[in-house]
């Protein structure tokens, strides 16, 4: 088990902050650019970073608001690579980082699933993550033959099942199923494969998958749900979380709760990774650190900035005035995700106004906001480590790609002077690098030799 804090790059080549793209250091011309995409794993990778993270979605969002639609485009993500296919991609040109991928449990199969991630374990010699969502953006249904969104509870019911049976058509294979032995003439061992046979309310599977089981047994599985439906799916399914809390005190709490529902999988504390979504910013000095974040939060038009605000948190939020306090909303019904009562909760402890509020969002996602000189910046990760606030971090650094070439440069050599963090990778696999036990093979107790 590592002992320093695992810290993931979120891979977005078109930044977290809406306004990012816009400023004069960013990337011109992100959009499904490889050669971008190629440049920041390489970035990632040569500061030992444990993983590259791509959000996905099925959607493209705004398309009746012609004015935000053309101004927000790269939160709404129409122009990005389909995750899987860039990271195979990347995979040729890395050797050590992780490469995880958001697909959805309501509007993809299980099988197309399992066999899309087996494969690329195999091409990146078992560094794939796969992270499962259940799919929030209710426009996405329209795109897979729905009229309208799959209900919530339905959606985490079949995400359940869905993770039940990927698991099961990774383990079609016992690991020394194929010989290839070309002297006898024997492709693959018959006694060591198994049909999966699945059935149950959402879905039909016969199995096996068309693939050898993948290097990690199962590739890395992540999730982000903080609902309690999420949480408990989380526990019993995942290996890590992306969790977005506002405050250590929050962070804390939820670290305590989902590592407290391990035991009744059968699982100890050390089989589930907490990772807390930040936004960092680190410059030189405290002041070039604020200086960047104004000229980020300056690039956002107020329509735009309301705009991004409505749709996390649930509620059309032009209706109230834009310099009057943030309203007290009803936290059982506002958000589609726990990222909109997260923002709530921290609007009304810190009486933020709603332009705060979405100044103040913009560029963290409703996550955690890290901002100052490498010594701050490391003072606050090594706080919310070392006091049980997560295992690491899932890192924005705006702006692509001199953000993170920034905390590279300034906050990694600190953290590692402090032995937070490795200064070589050590395994060969992400299950090695996240100190995960690879998986046994539930219907084949006989391994390969590793």
């Amino acid at each position: 088990m590592p002992h320093h804090m695992i810290l993931a790059a979120n891979a977005n080549a078109q930044g977290s902050h809406v306004g990012e793209w816009r400023h004069p250091t960013a990337w011109d011309k992100p959009a499904s650019n490889l050669e971008n995409a190629i440049r920041l794993a390489r970035i990632a990778e040569g500061g030992k970073f444990d993983l590259l993270f791509l959000a996905d979605g099925n959607g493209v969002r705004n398309l009746d608001k012609p004015d935000l639609f053309a101004a927000t485009s790269p939160s709404d993500r129409p122009g990005v690579f389909e995750p899987v296919t860039l990271l195979s991609a990347l995979a040729m040109v890395t050797e050590h980082v992780g490469l995880v991928a958001t697909t959805t449990t309501t509007y993809d199969e299980p099988f197309s699933v399992a066999r899309r991630f087996a494969s690329l374990d195999h091409i990146s010699k078992g560094r794939a993550g796969w992270n499962l969502v259940t799919t929030s953006n209710p426009g996405d249904a329209l795109n897979f033959s729905h009229e309208e969104h799959v209900p919530r509870d339905d959606r985490y019911e079949r995400a359940g099942e869905f993770a039940q049976i990927v698991k099961g058509l990774w383990d079609s294979w016992a690991d020394d199923a194929f010989p290839q032995d070309k002297a006898s003439g024997r492709f693959l061992d018959p006694s060591k494969v198994h049909a999966l046979n699945f059935r149950g309310k959402h879905f039909q599977v016969a199995g096996p998958l068309n693939a050898p089981r993948p290097p990690q047994g199962h590739p890395v599985i992540f999730s982000a749900g903080q609902s309690e439906t999420g949480k408990e799916l989380s526990a019993a399914t995942a290996d890590c979380v992306f969790a977005i809390e506002g405050t250590i005190e929050r962070a804390q709490k939820l670290y305590a709760d989902l590592k407290g529902r391990l035991p009744k999988y059968g699982r100890n504390a050390d089989s589930l990774k907490i990772l807390s979504g930040v936004t960092i910013i680190a410059a030189e000095t405290e002041e070039e650190a604020e200086q960047l974040a104004r000229e980020l939060d300056d690039l956002v038009p107020p329509a735009v900035g309301l705009d991004y605000l409505s749709k996390m948190v649930g509620v059309k939020m032009s209706a109230y005035p834009l310099d009057g306090p943030f309203p007290a909303l009803d936290f059982e019904h506002i958000g589609p995700t726990g990222i909109g009562k997260a923002i709530v909760a921290k609007a009304l402890e810190q009486k933020m106004t709603v332009r705060e509020t979405y100044r103040a969002i913009l560029p963290q996602m409703a996550g955690n906001f890290f901002k100052g000189s490498a010594k701050q910046v490391a003072d606050l990760m090594e706080r919310w480590f070392l006091e049980k606030a997560c295992d690491g971090f899932m890192i924005a650094a705006p702006v692509v790609p001199t953000g993170l070439e920034r905390f590279i440069r300034l906050v990694v050599p600190e953290l590692q002077r402090r032995g937070l963090f490795r200064t070589e990778y050590s395994g060969r696999t992400l299950r090695d690098n996240l100190g995960l036990s690879r998986p046994e093979n539930r219907f084949f107790v006989q391994r390969a030799a590793e």
